[in-house]
C-alpha cells in the first residue's frame, strides 16, 4: 500500500465517526440533551484515562526536550494562527468587530484533539500520540488566552481555572508518573482499566463532535458567507499550514514533535470555537462557516498535506 493511501486510511475513520455522529443526531438517537453529560463524562473521565494509558510507560515523554519544547510549540501554533487571521480579518467583508474577531479567533484555533490523537496513533504510534498529549498543554493555554484577548471570555472566572482542566491535570500527574516508572509498580488491574475506559475518549468525542455540527447545519448559509469561507480555508488550509511545515523542518526538535507539528499543519478550524463564540456573545455564524468550510475541504487537503509534510520535514509513517 502506498504511503498517500496509508494516510487516507488513517483519516476515513475519523470522518466516519463524525458523519455518523451527525446521522444520529438528526435520526434523534444522540439527543442535544445528553451533550452535556456526554463531554462532562469526556473531559472528567474517559480523556485522563487516555492520557494515563499513553503517558505511562511512553519513553518519549521522558526526555526533557519534548516535555518543555512541546508545549511552546502548541503555545506558538496557536498563538502564530490568531495573529495572522487577526491581521487577514478585514478582507472577509465582515464588518462588526465581534464577526472578525470570531473570524480569527475560529481560522486560530486548528483541530487539536479528537482529530489529531487518533491520526497520531494510526501514522506513527503511541510515542508521538503521548508528545501530543504534552504539545496540547500550551495548546489549551492559547486557547484560552485568546478567548480573553479576543472574545472577552474572562468574565466566567479567572483564567488559570479554565487552564487547569482535568485533561491538563492528568498530563502533568501521568508525566510525574511515567518519570517515577509507575507503569512498572501500579496495579496491572489500574492500568488495564484505564486503558479500557480511555479507548471510548476518542469515539465518543467525534460522535458528539459531529452532532454539534449537526446542530448549526440550518444556520450554515454558504452563498452569504463564501468570503468568510474562502479566506478562511486559505488561511488555515492553505498559509499556515506552510508555516507550521517550515517550523517542523527547521527547529531542532525530536521525531515525535516533528511529526506532531506535520499533523497539526493539516488540521482544520477546531469545533469548539462554535460554541464558545456562541456563550461569549460574539458570532456563532462566522465560526460556523469558517469550521465547516476547512472540515469539508479539510477531506482532500488533509491526506495531502501529511502526505505533503512527510516527504517535506523527512518522515516516514510508522505506525504501531
Amino acid at each position: 500500500m502506498s504511503e498517500f493511501l496509508i494516510v487516507v486510511n488513517a483519516v476515513l475513520p475519523v470522518v466516519a465517526l463524525a458523519v455518523a455522529g451527525i446521522v444520529l443526531r438528526r435520526v434523534n438517537w444522540l439527543t442535544e440533551e445528553a451533550d452535556h453529560s456526554l463531554l462532562r463524562l469526556n473531559i472528567n473521565l474517559l480523556s485522563p484515562c487516555l492520557i494515563f494509558d499513553s503517558l505511562l510507560g511512553n519513553d518519549a515523554v521522558r526526555k526533557l526536550g519534548n516535555v518543555v519544547l512541546a508545549p511552546l510549540v502548541g503555545f506558538g501554533t496557536i498563538a502564530l494562527g490568531l495573529v495572522i487571521a487577526v491581521a487577514c480579518a478585514g478582507w472577509t467583508g465582515l464588518k462588526e468587530a465581534r464577526s472578525q474577531k470570531s473570524f480569527a479567533f475560529t481560522v486560530g484555533i486548528y483541530n487539536y484533539g479528537f482529530v489529531a490523537l487518533p491520526l497520531a496513533w494510526r501514522l506513527f504510534g503511541e510515542e508521538t500520540a503521548g508528545v501530543l498529549f504534552v504539545h496540547n498543554i500550551g495548546v489549551e493555554i492559547a486557547f484560552w488566552i485568546g478567548c480573553a484577548v479576543l472574545l472577552g471570555g474572562t468574565q466566567v472566572g479567572p483564567l488559570w481555572k479554565r487552564i487547569l482542566t482535568p485533561p491538563v491535570l492528568a498530563i502533568v500527574l501521568a508525566l510525574a508518573i511515567n518519570f517515577l516508572h509507575g507503569h512498572e509498580w501500579l496495579p496491572q488491574f489500574v492500568l488495564a482499566t484505564a486503558k479500557l475506559l480511555g479507548q471510548c475518549a476518542i469515539p465518543m468525542g467525534l460522535l458528539v463532535t459531529g452532532a454539534t455540527i449537526a446542530d448549526h447545519l440550518g444556520e450554515f448559509h454558504a452563498r452569504s458567507g463564501w468570503r468568510v469561507i474562502g479566506w478562511g480555508c486559505v488561511l488555515r488550509l492553505g498559509v499556515l499550514p506552510v508555516l507550521f511545515l517550515l517550523l517542523a523542518k527547521f527547529l531542532p526538535c525530536s521525531l515525535e514533535l516533528k511529526r506532531v507539528i506535520v499533523l497539526q499543519a493539516a488540521m482544520p478550524s477546531g469545533v469548539y470555537p462554535i460554541i464558545i463564540t456562541k456563550h461569549y456573545g460574539a458570532d456563532p455564524a462566522t465560526a460556523l462557516r469558517v469550521v465547516i468550510g476547512t472540515s469539508v475541504v479539510g477531506l482532500v487537503t488533509i491526506p495531502l498535506w501529511i502526505r505533503f509534510g512527510m516527504h517535506f520535514v523527512g518522515l516516514d509513517a510508522g505506525g504501531p
